[in-house]
């Protein structure tokens, strides 16, 4: 590969065009904080691409019954002024919607549910392939293409409104595509993070980071809702478009490798840190060549043999089980359940379920902050995952009590099951992804997240797939398969965290002293040398 390829690829054109602009570059400093904000953004908006399908349902296969706009709450009338249950208004006495084929007719759940399963499982496949070829391709122009690619296919689904298309196969396929594109968004997008970012603040960084999920879902559902009265095909079109100019944010600002902008690999031990690169393009020329034009891939398998990847993956696999069970099956259960002598509406139950997604935000920055800390990434996620599993049971048995005790609960809840998620998904994969065992210059952070986030979306398909089948026998089944998820997520950790607390035992021997003194400590002991 040419120098002269290599330094194109390696400076954005928004960056040099700034650069041009002031006459001189940026700063460590300031690289970080535009690489955190674009990659925030970017993730953002797969997120908020990816609700308008639960908007639209309601519409697509509309329910006529009609909720008691007295029991709306949280904050009454300020949620719900006039409610049926397909979120419409009411015409004549009649829904404003009334669906749209092929899901309108007695088969129309199935369908909608079948479009789902479609695109997480497309995704999920999609993740592996999106993880190997992150480590291979330019990370900038691979998210690039994501982006554009979902922007496209979510707002084509959205088109059959404009196209009058009522053929199932259309749709599928949409999604189906959508699914293939959103899988190149994860792996990206932590790589790029941990790239950026030392093993020593990567747990809270990438903990307060995290939080592009939750904006991206709130934004998502409220861009949505507001232009679904100009018809539901442009609640998919607009978010389609958000990603889109993304896409083409993420081209122009984004630096992948901080050696693409003549700094050395943050994790690199041999060699200090420096807080400004060369400005002569020459020089930045040459920095960009011998980093980036030196990469070399790794394989699916030899990143699977990396200490921890396996384990990590496969409780993520239950963690993220639990989590996405709660997030398309929460609203529901709060629809159902009786809450202080009475029962909430659709949409107020939707939109107290938010408060699940802050205690969420609130867990992955504790366990980020916790793990760096300890220096212990298994040990936090372990402990969370235990610690969910009485939530869970508090807010089954209690949560009715009161509304002011179901939030509680329900917060405390999100706390505990999504802080090991976020944080296994995040500064551990980013961890793994730079593994000691990874001779020389090669990287695996993207081929690590797929194979670690890949293995989790499998869970989080057959979480709520479970869940419409156990809900018909009582939510005590339910609740009773969530808490057996996060006992197996923890126990699934036993290994690393056995290993952790070894070598904190190890290091109260006094001559450790003099060698914490130097170096970066390792964070958890998956991070050592292992042969």
């Amino acid at each position: 590969m040419s120098p002269g390829f290599d330094a194109t690829r390696g400076n954005p054109p928004g960056i040099l065009l700034i650069r041009r602009i002031r006459g001189r570059n940026w700063s460590l400093q300031t690289y970080r904080y535009v690489v955190l904000l674009v990659t925030f953004i970017a993730y953002a908006c797969y997120h908020a691409s990816r609700k308008p399908s639960s908007i639209v349902k309601s519409v697509l296969y509309p329910d006529t019954t009609t909720v008691d706009v007295q029991r709306s709450w949280p904050l009454g009338e300020v949620f719900v002024r006039e409610e049926l249950g397909n979120g419409g208004n009411v015409t004549g006495g009649r829904s404003k919607y009334r669906g749209w084929a092929p899901f309108n007719g007695p088969d129309g759940t199935s369908k909608l549910g079948e479009i789902d399963v479609a695109f997480l499982a497309c995704y999920s496949v999609g993740m592996y392939v999106a993880g190997h070829l992150g480590d291979t391709l330019d990370l900038r122009l691979f998210l690039t293409t994501g982006m554009i690619g979902s922007g496209i296919f979510v707002g084509l689904f959205g088109m059959g409104y404009i196209w009058n298309v009522h053929v199932f196969g259309f749709y599928l396929a949409m999604q189906m595509v959508a699914g293939l594109f959103q899988a190149t968004g994860w792996p990206s997008v932590v790589a790029v993070i941990g790239n950026w970012f030392g093993k020593r603040k990567r747990g809270l960084i990438m903990g307060v980071w995290n939080a592009h999920t939750s904006v991206g879902n709130i934004s998502g559902s409220l861009l949505s809702a507001s232009v679904l009265d100009y018809g539901w095909g442009w609640s998919f079109i607009v978010p389609g478009g958000l990603i889109f100019l993304g896409g083409i944010l993420v081209f122009l600002f984004l630096a992948a490798y901080p050696e693409d902008v003549g700094f050395p690999f943050l994790d690199d031990p041999s060699g200090a840190v420096e807080t400004a690169p060369p400005n002569d393009v020459e020089s930045q020329s040459r920095s960009s060549s011998v980093g980036s034009g030196t990469k070399r891939s790794v394989g699916l398998v030899q990143a699977c043999l990396i200490p921890g990847v396996i384990p990590f993956a496969l409780s993520l696999f239950f963690s993220k089980l639990v989590a996405y069970t709660f997030l398309y099956w929460l609203p529901f259960y709060l629809s159902q359940t009786e809450i202080g002598g009475e029962y909430v509406s659709v949409k107020s139950a939707g939109n107290l379920s938010t408060l699940f997604d802050v205690g969420g935000i609130v867990g992955g920055i504790l366990a980020g902050y916790i793990s760096d800390k300890l220096h212990a990434r298994a040990i936090t996620a372990a402990s969370f995952m235990y610690a969910a599993i009485p939530s869970m049971l508090a807010y089954r048995s209690y949560g009715g009590i009161s509304r002011n005790v179901n939030i509680v609960l329900m917060m405390i809840a999100g706390l505990f099951i999504n802080g090991p998620y976020a944080l296994i998904t995040t500064a551990v994969s980013a961890d793994l992804g730079t593994h000691s065992s990874l001779r020389g210059d090669s990287r695996a952070l993207a081929t690590v997240t797929a194979i670690i986030d890949g293995t989790g979306s499998v869970g989080a398909a057959l979480g709520p797939l479970l869940t419409g089948f156990l809900s018909t026998k009582g939510w005590d089944a339910v609740f009773l398969m969530l808490m057996a998820g996060a006992l197996i997520a923890g126990l699934l950790l036993s290994r690393l965290v056995v290993d952790e607390i070894s070598e904190k035992a190890a290091k109260r021997i006094p001559s450790s002293d003099a060698q914490q003194g130097c170096g970066d400590p390792a964070t958890q002991p998956l991070l050592t040398n292992k042969k």
